[in-house]
């Protein structure tokens, strides 16, 4: 007769999706509100995105108690930065704690996968993508979740970046004004939606410009 074991593990995998669009003055990060385990919806309002400062913001998608964790640490560390330089954090100085963050977690990670998006220094927009150990880079666009496989195709045929190997280096932002990457967001979420059951019931859109930051809404399919 074989041995039973239990198997037990540490982590879950929530599901959902997160988009992050950079243009030449904006950011636009998205993601939806549904949170699952197996074939469970558990909540279908929960929001995955994040403000970790004024002009930047992080959505996640994975196992939500580990982003959870993570958002609490990225805000005191925040905080800790804010009483010794007596201001905010810039975006891409998060990212590079960010990325300090998971690494410092590698042999136990957290089992969350990040996009970080939001304005700059000079005020343009700027997206950071990432692995559960830290590894990211600087890009035009990204998504993470379950629906990335459908998402990602998509957004590359729409808005290919061009190859960090050219010389002179080529600037990453995508060339859509605000209004057109919104719509396309909402585009690749309604597409994702038909195909990945862990995306879904509602679309959370939050757009960082000079103006400061904006939420917008809408339904996605809720079966």
């Amino acid at each position: 007769m074989p041995k039973e074991q239990a198997n037990w593990s540490p982590y879950d995998n929530n599901g959902g999706s997160c988009v992050a669009v950079a243009g030449a003055d904006y950011c636009v990060i998205a993601a939806d509100t549904r949170m699952s385990t197996g074939y469970n919806i558990l909540t279908r309002d929960y929001s995955k995105i994040c403000k970790l400062a004024d002009k930047c913001v992080m959505a996640s998608s994975g196992f939500q108690a580990d982003v959870k964790a993570l958002q609490k640490h990225l805000a005191a560390r925040h905080l800790i930065y804010q009483h010794q330089h007596n201001k905010q954090m810039s975006c891409p100085a998060m990212a590079q704690l960010l990325s300090n963050t998971l690494y410092y977690k590698r042999f136990f990670p957290y089992y969350s996968f990040n996009v970080l998006g939001g304005l700059d220094n000079e005020g343009k927009g700027c997206v950071f993508t990432y692995d559960a150990v830290g590894s990211y880079e600087k890009v035009g666009y990204s998504s993470q979740g379950s629906g990335s496989t459908l998402i990602m195709p998509f957004l590359d045929n729409q808005l290919k970046s061009p190859s960090p190997l050219l010389l002179p280096a080529q600037d990453a932002v995508t060339p859509l004004a605000e209004a057109e990457a919104i719509d396309l967001v909402k585009t690749v979420f309604a597409l994702a939606s038909e195909r990945d059951i862990y995306t879904g019931d509602k679309l959370e859109i939050v757009v960082i410009n000079a103006d400061g930051i904006r939420r917008e809404y809408m339904d996605l399919r809720k079966d």
